[in-house]
């Protein structure tokens, strides 16, 4: 990458009116130094995290009592506690900036529309947060919600955690038992759910999964209208009410926030389930909370009054952290249904209209728009999109090159990767950094990121492991039925001591950047030599023949050796000409050992509800082991078209 331009640069005029310079300035002052760039600020922001993040509160205005103390034990991950004289609410802050203007605004693929002001949204929430409380529903207990991004989504999140309750939920297309396996292991008092919902162009029906689902939780069920027959599906719930029906014996009044500890749960979010049932894993009100203050505030820019916008279902950590844009006053742009329903204007037909500041997407939607040939910027008035954000799998440089090419030249690109263990972002954009093509911009402030080898030193300009070397506030309080923490210390902290492993094949880049090369998990280790499924994929998905790919290592032969299948443009067969043509690309592109042993086309590649292609499920199929838990993914049958292969025996 040496010698390369970069594709945005901030200008000094930018810079000068972001949040993150003003908040450098303010901290500089209160402690009594300067900083003479983002980098010194970043080294800080870790070497002294107390300080940093009571800075954190101060600046972004938290409401609550924050006590003495802002980290004890900081040097033992398992231990430290921040904030722990700390109370709070986490609903109170998200509802600070009450007002007249639009705090939510929904479109529906249905063509339905709507507008929340601040004043409806508190009105709302008061409302259910009585009507909740009516019914027993206090602190620590679990609501559990399988709804549409809408807007009575938010309001009961938040009157659920006004009371000191926790919130989970998924999206309306999991199937009954994926509903099972995940709000079962939390024993909800209330199930929530949608009367249906559309997609692609179809209303999907979701009465008889409720009842399926409401039947084991043996708990009552709240049906909000949106795209079904409420009356007939009420008439099948003998302890069911609609939205309506819960509020109407409630008047509007001052909402009553319960202020709990910092660490006190408010959400219980899963991972994807693939290789076994969903970890539940519990996240606390004062981690998410000043975590995403952080990372909207400084590393977003976002300001009170701007449009916010993230591609997301309910069932992916994503969706939470659009939900705390709220706390900047921000208005939140939400959307459910199909991203290329008509076509593939859609969403950016919303965001000229609406004048989106940020749009949040994934990579593989980029991508997407890249192949379908679209250029939003020729056919669309984008001039209020300042900042576009990437994440659920590594962005390829053809993507970055793309959105400056297609989408906007004058735009910050952020990829940025995190995830639901920590339900926001270990890297992520920097508004005051150049972008440079495939690269992250960085580590988040207070985040001791670094990337290490198998014997845990660092290592710069080689690919290893992604960890966190100190703890930060938004490491999970715990995982649900997890009474000794065993499973929990096995996720993150069996492979370094007292050191974050998150999982990620990563490496520094010459400009302080990061690229993920993919999951450890999955990554190949063809001869020993271990390399990211990114890179492949980075290589295969340039060609216009290839709509998107899945690598896996199979067991060969005392060895391992890369297999590759490809899902081709409609009509397309894998000629021997094609073959060759993708193993030069990737030969050319990355290097011969990347090259795969065999390319397989298949009609379809499995993925989870998020969208995230699953290589671990693939690889347990082809060797002829079974995948636990097949309701975690979006097309599950996709699955058989990876079993048996004949191509595989030779």
């Amino acid at each position: 990458m040496t010698g390369q331009q970069a594709l945005w640069t901030p200008s000094e005029a930018f810079k000068a009116k972001q949040p993150l310079t003003h908040f450098m300035a303010w901290s500089a002052e209160r402690v009594g130094r300067s900083f003479v760039d983002y980098d010194e600020f970043y080294r800080w922001s870790i070497d002294d995290r107390a300080t940093f993040w009571s800075l954190v509160w101060d600046y972004c205005g938290v409401l609550g009592e924050k006590g003495d103390v802002a980290l004890s034990d900081g040097d033992e991950m398992l231990k430290a506690r921040f904030f722990p004289q700390a109370k709070l609410n986490f609903a109170e802050n998200l509802l600070a900036h009450a007002g007249d203007g639009d705090a939510l605004i929904f479109r529906g693929e249905n063509k339905v529309s709507d507008r929340w002001s601040w004043s409806r949204l508190t009105a709302t929430v008061s409302r259910l947060q009585q009507a909740l409380a009516a019914m027993g529903i206090g602190e620590g207990d679990r609501v559990a919600a399988m709804m549409p991004n809408m807007p009575e989504t938010i309001a009961l999140m938040l009157a659920v955690t006004s009371l000191g309750a926790i919130w989970s939920s998924c999206s309306p297309d999991f199937g009954d038992q994926g509903v099972l396996d995940r709000f079962g292991q939390i024993e909800p008092k209330l199930f929530i759910a949608c009367d249906g919902y559309w997609y692609n162009g179809k209303r999907q029906d979701v009465a008889d999964k409720i009842l399926a689902v409401s039947a084991k939780l043996n708990v009552p069920v709240l049906v909000v209208p949106y795209a079904g027959d409420t009356p007939a599906l009420l008439g099948r719930l003998p302890d069911g009410r609609s939205f309506d029906q819960f509020i109407q014996e409630f008047s509007v009044k001052e909402i009553e926030y319960r202020r709990l500890p910092f660490s006190h749960p408010i959400y219980i979010l899963f991972s994807s389930g693939t290789t076994g049932v969903p970890k539940c894993i519990v996240h606390s009100a004062g981690g998410t909370l000043l975590q995403h203050l952080k990372e909207h505030r400084f590393h977003c820019g976002l300001e009170a009054g701007e449009r916010l916008f993230y591609f997301t279902t309910c069932g992916w950590m994503m969706w939470n952290w659009l939900v705390s844009g709220l706390t900047c006053g921000a208005t939140l742009c939400l959307y459910d249904g199909s991203p290329f329903y008509p076509d593939g204007n859609v969403l950016f037909d919303y965001a000229a209209s609406e004048k989106f500041a940020i749009f949040g997407t994934s990579a593989k939607y980029i991508d997407a728009v890249r192949k379908g040939g679209l250029v939003p910027k020729s056919s669309h008035d984008l001039a209020s999109l300042r900042l576009m954000t990437s994440t659920g799998s590594p962005l390829s440089p053809e993507g970055f090159s793309f959105v400056y090419e297609g989408i906007k030249e004058d735009i910050q690109l952020a990829s940025i990767s995190g995830g639901t263990d920590i339900v926001s972002c270990f890297v992520l954009g920097n508004p005051l950094k150049p972008v440079w093509r495939g690269e992250i911009q960085g580590p988040g402030l207070g985040l001791a990121v670094d990337v290490w080898d198998d014997d845990g030193k660092p290592v710069r300009g080689e690919k290893g492991e992604l960890v966190c070397a100190k703890a930060f506030p938004s490491m999970p309080v715990m995982f649900w039925n997890d009474p000794d923490g065993a499973k929990y210390r096995s996720a993150y902290f069996d492979r370094f001591d007292n050191t974050w492993c998150h999982g990620d094949f990563a490496e520094w880049t010459e400009h302080d950047g990061i690229i993920i090369h993919g999951r450890s998990d999955a990554t190949l280790n063809p001869g020993g030599v271990r390399i990211g499924t990114a890179e492949i994929y980075n290589q295969v998905e340039q060609l216009d023949e290839v709509v998107e790919a899945i690598c896996i290592g199979q067991d060969w032969e005392d060895d391992v050796r890369v297999i590759l299948f490809v899902r081709l443009a409609p009509g397309l067969m894998l000629t021997e000409e094609l073959d060759k043509k993708i193993k030069t690309q990737i030969r050319t592109g990355a290097s011969p050992r990347h090259v795969p042993a065999k390319i397989v086309q298949v009609e379809d590649i499995p993925r989870t509800k998020s969208g995230k292609i699953v290589e671990l499920a693939v690889r347990e199929v082809v060797h002829g082991r079974p995948v636990k838990n097949k309701e975690a993914l979006a097309n599950p049958q996709a699955l058989d078209l990876f079993a048996n292969l004949p191509e595989l025996r030779s």
